[in-house]
């Protein structure tokens, strides 16, 4: 989705700084402690609260910066839980929250070719 959002927009990171098949971490505002998982899968940017639904006010699922796949890269992955979520849907698929999901966060991509939050 293009998106002619205002320069005053929070950008993410560029479109093309997610690879097939891998997943960042970054802030949703300057400053903010909560990330904002972006990931590419099946060529398509994905964009997930980097929280565990395990825990009532979720717990960050990385166990260091930007590790959060797991060891395959088949899934994201809670390494405080061993929780394992599908990477498009965000449903939890192994581990102690089946039956629950990541919350999904929506991405636009900009004609300057950058990521931004989506404006609801």
């Amino acid at each position: 989705m293009v998106s002619t959002a205002p320069e005053t927009t929070h950008a993410l990171c560029r479109a093309d700084a997610i690879g097939e098949g891998q997943a960042r971490g970054f802030p949703r505002t300057p400053g903010a402690r909560q990330k904002v998982i972006v990931l590419r899968k099946g060529g398509r940017l994905h964009g997930w609260l980097d929280s565990c639904p395990h825990y009532a006010g979720g717990t960050p699922m990385a166990w260091k910066t930007d590790r959060y796949l797991n060891g395959e890269g088949t899934h994201l992955a809670c390494h405080s839980h061993g929780a394992q979520f599908d990477m498009e849907t965000g449903d939890c698929v192994v581990g102690p929250c089946l039956g629950q999901r990541l919350t999904r966060v929506r991405l636009e991509t900009g004609a300057d070719g950058m990521v931004r939050l989506a404006e609801d």
